[in-house]
């Protein structure tokens, strides 16, 4: 059976909002949640981006069951990866062994805050797998010193430990992605239902792991208002990630979502309030080989509606997957 999750996207609710959101998701039943990492949002329509680990900390102390992940943090350049360790660390003690520790090369958009630039692809991967293995050794208990290509770390510990330490998951989009993550992650993110991305994973070395996918949902009983605010707030989930990952701020976003319609909207995002066409939507990451999809309700203030909706109507579909 899929395991369906609960997304707390950071980009369009405040802090208390969303810790009010998540005890709402545990009581509707949702077998695990996610929370986004960002700077900025995507589009100024949506209108926020607080803190998540600040967030996060709140949520293990507001819940008792669900899970936490994040989806996904970059641990390359707004943080330090020594300071994603601690950060990681923490909440898995807080939340007495319910966090997965997701990572992805990241987006322009959230770490141009720290300056320095926007490497290349390549170069990205290589700062992640690199931070990936200073993150291992934290967790290990291990007083690490380290100098590498991309990071220095001095006579680092974590002083406060959980027993497990977090499982690590990490975004792929491309085969040396899925290659690193093969090698490196404990399970694997994707924001596609994309086969061949599994495929990819299991062929090196993640045949077995768990598999988590996300998709955006617009719920409303008026379906032309669910996608007016689809298209409002979630044109830019069409652009794809290679662009998506190059854009530098909102503005960028708006700019080249322009012509995006709200056919097209309607064509990648189920909205309204016909259960099936929801099914069908997560459907397509089972029959792609997801063993998790966490769904994105669009609209921060579109929530109390949606989880009730999902706890009467959508989960016992879903789960019947």
């Amino acid at each position: 059976m899929v395991q369906i999750g609960y997304t707390m996207m950071t980009e369009q609710a405040g802090p208390r909002a969303l810790v009010e959101h998540i005890v709402q998701a545990e009581r509707a039943g949702f077998d695990f949640s996610v929370t986004s990492d960002h700077y900025f949002p995507w589009l100024a329509s949506q209108g926020h981006a607080p803190n998540a680990w600040a967030v996060l900390g709140a949520a293990a102390q507001a819940t008792s069951r669900i899970p936490l992940m994040t989806y996904v943090t970059c641990p390359t350049t707004r943080y330090h990866p020594a300071v994603v360790a601690q950060q990681a660390a923490t909440v898995q003690l807080l939340s007495e062994g319910r966090f997965r520790l997701g990572l992805g090369s990241g987006e322009n958009l959230n770490e141009h805050v720290v300056g320095g630039g926007w490497p290349s692809a390549d170069v990205r991967l290589e700062k992640l797998e690199e931070a990936v293995g200073i993150i291992r050794a934290l967790f290990e208990g291990r007083t690490l010193t380290h100098h590498g290509p991309h990071y220095d770390v001095e006579h680092a510990r974590l002083w406060d430990l959980p027993d497990p330490a977090p499982p690590i998951g990490i975004a792929v989009s491309g085969e040396r992605s899925c290659r690193l993550a093969g090698h490196l992650a404990d399970l694997v993110i994707a924001t596609e239902p994309e086969r061949r991305l599994l495929e990819s994973f299991d062929r090196h070395g993640g045949a077995g792991k768990p598999r988590v996918g996300q998709l955006p949902v617009s719920y409303d009983p008026d379906r032309d208002a669910a996608l007016e605010r689809a298209h409002d707030q979630f044109r830019w989930a069409g652009l794809g990630w290679p662009v998506n990952s190059e854009l530098p701020h909102d503005g960028s976003f708006a700019s080249a979502t322009r012509s995006v319609s709200k056919d097209d909207v309607a064509d990648a995002i189920p909205c309204g309030a016909k259960v099936q066409d929801f099914v069908e939507a997560v459907r397509a990451y089972t029959d792609a080989g997801f063993t998790e999809v966490a769904l994105v309700q669009i609209g921060g203030d579109q929530q109390a509606a949606y989880l009730k909706w999902a706890e009467n109507e959508l989960l016992p579909a879903l789960h019947e997957l």
